[in-house]
């Protein structure tokens, strides 16, 4: 888990760094390239894993990449216009989104502790954004339809998992994301990079891929429980992150929206254990 956090926010920072010369477009395409390019070498080394990249459920395929590319880029343009640790914090409304759409897409039901939930994570985002107040900031719409889209691909990823591996959904996402990436990007855009970008594009490369494989190892390796209240952990290392690197002031309605918004996560998870 401690590889999932550090990788979240290296993510975070490399986006801002390459921010001031490539636009969203093209460092997704860089995210994407450097993914396919370790995704192929284990593909050209290891035989027994190319059976897993049989054309299975393409269309679903197609649908998760397409939402989740748009969603990364909702996430990563919004890192260049608000406080790192607001978005962190936003984007934590996901487990809400996935309870309310899990009903029409999966056919699951809704249940007290989902409810309140949902009934917490809203008051959280409420606290957070203030809307009204001269303290709002429109840009906080682009981190909730962000965390909108992630729910729809966790929920098509969990489709997926009954018939494809995680490697081939790995695989898939960084193939078909590499074009949508550069039909938005200038087709020399990679001649404008200086040697002091290298650690933001490693950063982006290596981060997109570690940020799934320690977070899906994470599950595997323990209980949800145990495993999603480490993640929250993300709000503080990259708020402590900001104030350092960016000089963003800690602000305390964003901890204490985000508070809620956790109480609501570990709340309905724990009622989903018991069960």
């Amino acid at each position: 888990m401690t590889g999932a956090l550090l990788s979240f926010s290296a993510m975070a920072v490399s986006i801002r760094g390459l921010a001031g010369r490539l636009n969203i477009f093209e460092i997704l395409s860089i995210r994407s390239a450097c993914g396919l390019i370790v995704l192929l070498a284990i593909v050209a080394t290891h035989p027994e894993v190319r059976p897993l990249l049989a054309l299975r459920r393409m269309g679903l395929h197609a649908v998760r990449n397409s939402v989740h590319f748009a969603s990364q880029y909702a996430w990563a343009l919004s890192l260049t216009l608000l406080p790192l640790a607001t978005v962190f914090a936003l984007e934590f409304t996901m487990p809400a989104w996935v309870a309310l759409l899990a009903m029409p897409l999966l056919g699951e039901r809704m249940t007290v502790s989902r409810a309140s939930s949902i009934v917490l994570g809203f008051a959280g985002v409420l606290i957070i954004v203030r809307p009204g107040l001269a303290t709002f900031q429109p840009a906080v719409l682009l981190v909730l339809a962000a965390a909108f889209g992630f729910a729809i691909a966790l929920i098509t990823t969990k489709q997926l998992t009954v018939q494809v591996s995680t490697f081939a959904i790995l695989f898939w996402m960084n193939a078909m994301q590499l074009p949508m990436g550069l039909a938005g990007s200038h087709p020399l855009f990679w001649l404008d990079l200086e040697p002091r970008h290298v650690p933001s594009i490693l950063g982006v490369g290596i981060a997109g891929l570690s940020s799934h494989f320690c977070l899906t190892n994470a599950f595997r390796a323990g209980d949800a429980t145990v495993v999603v209240p480490f993640d929250f952990l993300r709000i503080p290392l990259i708020a402590l992150v900001g104030w350092l690197f960016y000089a963003e002031a800690l602000d305390l309605f964003v901890f204490l929206g985000a508070a809620l918004i956790i109480a609501g996560v570990v709340w309905n998870l724990r009622a989903e254990a018991r069960h």
